[in-house]
């Protein structure tokens, strides 16, 4: 079977974050830049080899000060750490619409195995006569396992941590099918 090769469209796709603050609420953001590349034996998907990256300057939370303190050491590190990238491993097929995807997560230079959630929206023709297919992607990352936020694992007065351990994250994401060159 032939390798089929993917590409994002990021005009159809997106990636989000969720983090509990002091507790009692959640900071959201999203990143503004990123992309993915996924290959695959044939069409189908238990095969694919998924390589994604984010731009952490391109972190967004609605508000630049905090947006800022995120891109500093105290967390992410840009200038040190660009990139967070999720390299895949092998996928598992749940059933006909969910599948696990487990992989290595990078962030800050430390890498670790993560399980992402796949929900298969299913693969159809655009009119144009691409092939496109559309997944929404969920799953936990530790922010604590990548050194992100130490300075921020106080625990406040109600006995809560300062900042969740445990990032939210979620994608939607649309990939078209690569055509080949003909060659003459």
């Amino acid at each position: 079977m032939s390798t089929t090769k993917w590409a994002m469209d990021a005009a159809h796709s997106e990636v989000h974050f969720k983090v509990r603050h002091l507790m009692v609420s959640n900071v959201s953001g999203h990143f503004k830049v990123f992309d993915a590349t996924v290959e695959t034996e044939g069409t189908d998907i238990t095969t694919a080899k998924v390589v994604f990256h984010a731009e952490i300057d391109s972190i967004s939370t609605n508000n630049e000060q905090r947006d800022a303190h995120l891109r500093n050491n105290d967390f992410f590190d840009a200038e040190a750490h660009p990139k967070l990238t999720f390299v895949s491993t092998s996928i598992e097929k749940v059933d006909e619409e969910h599948f696990k995807m487990h992989g290595t997560f990078t962030m800050r230079g430390i890498s670790k195995d993560i399980m992402l959630n796949v929900e298969y929206g299913g693969m159809v023709q655009d009119p144009w006569g691409n092939t496109r297919a559309g997944f929404t992607v969920t799953g936990k990352v530790n922010r604590k396992d990548h050194g992100v936020g130490e300075n921020f694992n106080a625990v406040s007065e109600t006995g809560g941590l300062m900042l969740g351990a445990d990032i939210n994250v979620s994608a939607n994401a649309e990939f078209v099918q690569v055509k080949e060159a003909v060659t003459a």
